[in-house]
């Protein structure tokens, strides 16, 4: 059974971040697939001889026409896809633009400039990548990056410590913790200490709850099913109402996604470890977002025809033709899901890299928060 194979964790642990206010995003129209192949957002790449359906395009992303030709070949379409193609890189790199305008300005009225404080305990290469990707972001918009590095065997109490110090500091106005930790420390402890107002990780418990109540709002969210959420708005996909199901329920993505999907009216359904006929219930969504860290799990019999697909894993598997020796292929099986499925995020540049993205959108509006900038 599908069911025995799915899993809690989620394979972003490292992504996540914020929008911007709604005011920069006017409301996009809505998306509604349609079979008919529509002009090119962006240029598919030739598999096979003869001509290839070109990818439809959302109304919403006409404003990013400019931007479409640097990004033609962030994802790569099956000559019989028939998919729309949401494009994170496109989006990510709108938002960091939106950003820096925003940064400008505020500078130029107050003089301030947003602050960002990562702390990186140990040595894993993979976080000393998104470390250093996310401290490359900040400059090329304008926010100034803080960066503690500390040995593998600190104590958690150095941690804190250095927490501390950046709550205290005017200067910073988001702090983020690296994760995963070493297991020696405990997540929860380290992340209660950071002050929720430069929570820009959306960790803190208390935003947490703040997001799963009614009539509440938290000052930041977990970033990557933020940039989940933002993929939908941008590409005109209709939530209200609406059928979703999310596969894993981490506390990084697939809870705080089923509830961000609840406070946008959407009728959501969670599938998990324990789930019986994991399929049927996929199958009755018209939107899909899938955080469960198994390679290809959602194969085409179980997508909805027509529905909008965000597929947030992003999972290594042998591939002999590959320099490397492997590809990456998320949570759902592109190949089949792409026929049958009216919009879907490509794996690389789907969901990846909003995360960054979002995280420069949750610094910039905590500054503006703490020292009261509309």
């Amino acid at each position: 059974m599908a069911s025995s194979i799915l899993s809690d964790c989620s394979s972003c642990a490292t992504s996540r971040l914020l929008p911007l206010r709604r005011a920069l995003h006017p409301p996009p129209p809505r998306f509604r697939p349609s079979p008919a192949p529509a002009p090119a957002l962006t240029r598919p790449l030739s598999a096979s001889p003869g001509p290839l359906p070109l990818l439809p395009r959302a109304r919403r992303m006409a404003a990013l026409s400019a931007a479409a030709a640097s990004s033609a070949d962030s994802a790569t379409v099956l000559a019989d896809a028939s998919a729309k193609i949401i494009d994170g890189k496109l989006v990510a790199k709108q938002i960091r633009d939106e950003v820096g305008v925003e940064i400008a300005r505020m500078k130029e009225a107050t003089g301030v400039v947003p602050g960002l404080a990562v702390i990186l305990v140990g040595s894993r290469k993979d976080s000393q990548t998104y470390v250093r990707n996310k401290k490359k972001a900040c400059e090329a918009v304008g926010i100034k990056s803080y960066e503690v590095n500390l040995p593998e065997d600190c104590s958690e109490y150095e941690v804190i410590r250095n927490i501390a110090t950046f709550n205290e500091d005017p200067s910073v106005h988001g702090i983020l913790v690296q994760l995963p930790l070493p297991r020696h420390m405990n997540d929860e402890n380290i992340l209660n200490a950071v002050s929720i107002e430069k929570d820009v990780d959306g960790f803190h418990p208390l935003n947490i709850g703040r997001l799963a109540m009614q009539g509440r709002d938290p000052f930041f969210v977990p970033c990557t099913p933020k940039g989940c959420m933002e993929l939908l708005h941008r590409y005109g996909v209709e939530i209200k109402g609406k059928r979703a199901v999310v596969i894993g329920r981490s506390n990084i993505v697939g809870m705080p996604a089923a509830l961000l999907l609840q406070k946008a009216n959407a009728t959501v359904s969670i599938v998990h470890s324990q789930t019986k006929n994991p399929e049927e219930i996929t199958r009755q969504a018209d939107i899909i977002i899938a955080a469960v860290g198994v390679a290809n799990l959602v194969r085409g019999s179980w997508i909805k025809p027509g529905a909008a697909i965000i597929d947030v894993g992003i999972n290594p598997v042998d591939d002999p033709s590959s320099p490397r020796g492997y590809r990456l292929v998320g949570d759902v099986c592109y190949e089949e899901a792409s026929k049958v499925a009216g919009a879907i995020t490509p794996v690389p540049g789907g969901v990846g890299p909003m995360t960054i993205a979002m995280l420069l959108s949750n610094t910039l509006e905590s500054a503006k928060r703490i020292h009261n900038f509309k």
